[in-house]
C-alpha cells in the first residue's frame, strides 16, 4: 500500500533556538509546519473511517507527542491502547525486538489505525502487523509522523506519511536519544558528536 496523499517533505531554513545549538545541527521540520501537518493528516483519517469507531494503537514511547496531537483532531469516535516495543543491542544500534507492553483492548473485528513515530528500516512494523493480524481485526492502517525510505530493508509501506525525510538522526517532538531532546517542540538533526561518542551512526541508531 502507498501512503495517502498530502505527504510532505521535510525541509527548513528556520534557524536553531540557542539553547539547543550545542546538540542540533539544523531544524529539520519546524513546530508550524508539524501542527499543520497532523491536522491534515487527521483529515484524511477521517474521511477514510467516516460513519466507524476505530482502535487506535500507538507504539511507545516516541509516539507520544504525535499521538497526543493527532487524537485531539479526529472528531471520530475511537478507542485507544498501546503496545510496547523495544530494541535491544550493542550501545546505540538497533538489536532484538521485545515487547514489553501488550494490548489491553480487543481487537477482533475492529478497524485498526496503528501510529508510530518514525518508520527507517521497517523491522519494528514487520514485528508488529502479523501480531495484529493474529488478533484478527477487520482491517488495520498504519501512520507515522516520520518516513525514512532510503534506509527500509523490509517492505513496509505505511498508509498516512507525515512528512519524508532524508537519511539523518533526528530528535524532537517525542524522538529521542538517549531518552533526551523528547521536549523538543520541533524535529531536528542531531549533531554527529553525540551520538559518535557512543559509537553509533545516523543510520544505525533509529532502526524502526
Amino acid at each position: 500500500m502507498s501512503p495517502k496523499s498530502n505527504q510532505k517533505n521535510a525541509g527548513s531554513k528556520v534557524p536553531v533556538p540557542a539553547r539547543w545549538r550545542r546538540d542540533v545541527e539544523k531544524v529539520l521540520i519546524t513546530e508550524r509546519q508539524i501542527a499543520r501537518r497532523v491536522k491534515s493528516l487527521a483529515r484524511q483519517i477521517e474521511r477514510d473511517y467516516q460513519g466507524r469507531e476505530i482502535l487506535v494503537i500507538a507504539l511507545l514511547n516516541g509516539t507520544v507527542l504525535f499521538l497526543a496531537d493527532l487524537i485531539r483532531h479526529l472528531n471520530l469516535p475511537l478507542r485507544l491502547d498501546f503496545i510496547g516495543v523495544s530494541s535491544y543491542g550493542s550501545g546505540v544500534t538497533s538489536g532484538d525486538l521485545v515487547f514489553t507492553k501488550e494490548l489491553r483492548l480487543d481487537v477482533r473485528g475492529r478497524d485498526v489505525l496503528l501510529v508510530d513515530d518514525i518508520l527507517d528500516t521497517g523491522k519494528t512494523l514487520s514485528r508488529v502487523l502479523p501480531k495484529m493480524q493474529i488478533l484478527k481485526p477487520r482491517r488495520i492502517r498504519t501512520c507515522v509522523l516520520l518516513d525514512k525510505p532510503s534506509r527500509r530493508v523490509e517492505k513496509i509501506a505505511p498508509d498516512y506519511v507525515g512528512f519524508t525525510i532524508p537519511d539523518a538522526f533526528v530528535v524532537g517532538y517525542g524522538l529521542d536519544f538517549s531518552e533526551r531532546y523528547r521536549n523538543l517542540p520541533f524535529i531536528g538533526v542531531l549533531r554527529p558528536h553525540i551520538y559518535k561518542e557512543l559509537g553509533g551512526d545516523a543510520g544505525l541508531i533509529h532502526g524502526a
